[in-house]
């Protein structure tokens, strides 16, 4: 079984405990493939929380952290508390002692020797001497006790996310945004390969109070709605497992050393220019239509559509892999329907869009030609409007050959030469009503 193999078999097993899921259990997938973080937004009982720890129930030898968030949960309560043994002079830290092999060697020989009833000689004074050494390396050296905590975590899930205090939710962007948390002013990385955050709503960022929690939602870089369960049967069917004792069985799974094997074949995936190109005319579009997308969003969208393509099982992002975006370039719940339905219209076929884009620009060039010749104050005017619109036609015309040169199947390239033949014909209807002869787009182009 590849590894593709393997992720998608948990993908599946996930979807069989939970329904109408898909759409969140390929976003786990996307998120944990591309080290990115994932907010859920729905209302409770819509088992997020549930699926979130399914996934991360299937990936073995990661180390997990769960906290439901509240205004009284402190620093601590995630990141770990001072080790007050390490403030007292002449002590020792536990975590020194644990990391130092030396100790551990002796301390395992004393523990051997006490079992088997042996004497232990002058090995309890060695390990003192030791441990005075130690002390004067490292004593007076302010420790944080971390076991159990977000920075010795591969997966964090916070619920409730947006009811953290201040203090609490600076820390968090440190953590989200570069894997760091500073703790008695030091400065440490933490390991957490994805961070998944839920919440019942989204703050109203107008608010001043809730100004802060802004910056933390820009960090959940992936984002989705979830819904409750709208097919009956697929209720019942849930309800039937649960009442089998089906429910939680875990059938398949993957180790942490196999996802960041997963992680590294997504990164290899290539990204052609020409989605590059679509992904910023998408954009461009989404911002014509008065969706706010960041550069800092558009500079990284491909990790994901290279993950989405990956689990497809292509060698290469298609344009049909940015559709995954839907779940990316939105910031309001509002936009969500204008993102998906842009996504749609350029992806699904973005030949098509693009041949309807120049079609559309042809169409109101020769809309302008027939009421401006339709203007008799001066003779003139009329060649003067054909001049104009052959002008467009020819540039329309250099933008139809691109497309025909980029066209990587019969589809496509029927599209373009379909094009063609709008183009040609509108520029020969214009030179017959005025009464000059037609000069094909070809020999236009070639005379200028």
């Amino acid at each position: 079984m590849t590894l593709k193999d393997k992720m998608l078999a948990v993908c599946a097993d996930v979807n069989a405990q939970v329904a109408e899921r898909e759409e969140l259990v390929e976003l786990i997938a996307v998120a944990l493939l591309t080290r990115k973080n994932l907010f859920l937004l729905g209302a409770p009982g819509q088992a997020k929380s549930y699926a979130i720890n399914a996934f991360r129930s299937r990936i073995t030898g990661a180390r997990q952290f769960e906290r439901l968030l509240s205004k009284q949960t402190d620093e601590e309560q995630l990141f770990g508390r001072v080790d007050l043994s390490s403030l007292i002079p002449g002590s020792v830290p536990r975590n020194v002692l644990e990391q130092d092999p030396q100790y551990q060697r002796m301390r395992d020989r004393l523990r051997a020797q006490l079992s088997s009833g042996q004497g232990v000689g002058d090995l309890p004074e060695q390990m003192e001497h030791h441990r005075k050494a130690l002390a004067e390396l490292h004593g007076g050296e302010p420790q944080v006790n971390t076991a159990g905590k977000i920075p010795e975590a591969d997966i964090v899930f916070l619920d409730e996310c947006f009811k953290a205090n201040d203090g609490v939710l600076n820390s968090l962007l440190t953590a989200l945004n570069e894997r760091k948390y500073t703790n008695e002013g030091r400065t440490y990385p933490i390991p957490t390969i994805s961070f998944f955050a839920a919440s019942n709503e989204i703050p109203n960022f107008a608010d001043p109070q809730e100004k802060i929690l802004e910056a933390l939602y820009d960090r959940l870089e992936l984002k989705v709605v979830t819904e409750n369960i709208s097919d009956r049967a697929k209720r019942l069917a849930v309800l039937r497992d649960k009442q089998a004792g089906r429910s939680g069985q875990i059938s398949a799974s993957f180790t942490l050393e196999e996802l960041k094997q997963m992680q590294e074949q997504v990164s290899a995936i290539p990204v052609p220019d020409s989605v590059n190109e679509l992904a910023d005319d998408i954009l461009c579009e989404l911002r014509k239509g008065g969706v706010p997308v960041s550069d800092r969003k558009y500079l990284n969208y491909y990790p994901i559509a290279q993950a989405k393509a990956w689990l497809s099982g292509h060698t290469s992002v298609e344009p049909i892999d940015l559709l995954v975006l839907k779940n990316y370039l939105w910031q309001k719940p509002g936009d969500r329907p204008t993102v998906e339905v842009t996504l749609n219209r350029m992806c699904v076929n973005p030949m098509q869009d693009k041949v309807n884009g120049i079609r559309a620009m042809a169409l109101e060039a020769q809309g302008d030609f027939d009421a401006a010749r339709q203007d008799a104050s001066k003779p003139s005017i009329a060649t003067r409007a054909l001049q104009k619109l052959r002008g467009e036609l020819v540039r329309l015309y250099g933008m139809q050959q691109d497309l025909a040169n980029a066209a990587q199947s019969d589809s496509e390239r029927t599209l373009t030469d379909g094009l063609l033949a709008d183009l040609e014909q509108i520029n020969r209807q214009a030179s017959e009503i005025i009464n000059f002869t037609h000069v094909p787009l070809e020999q236009l182009a070639a005379m200028q």
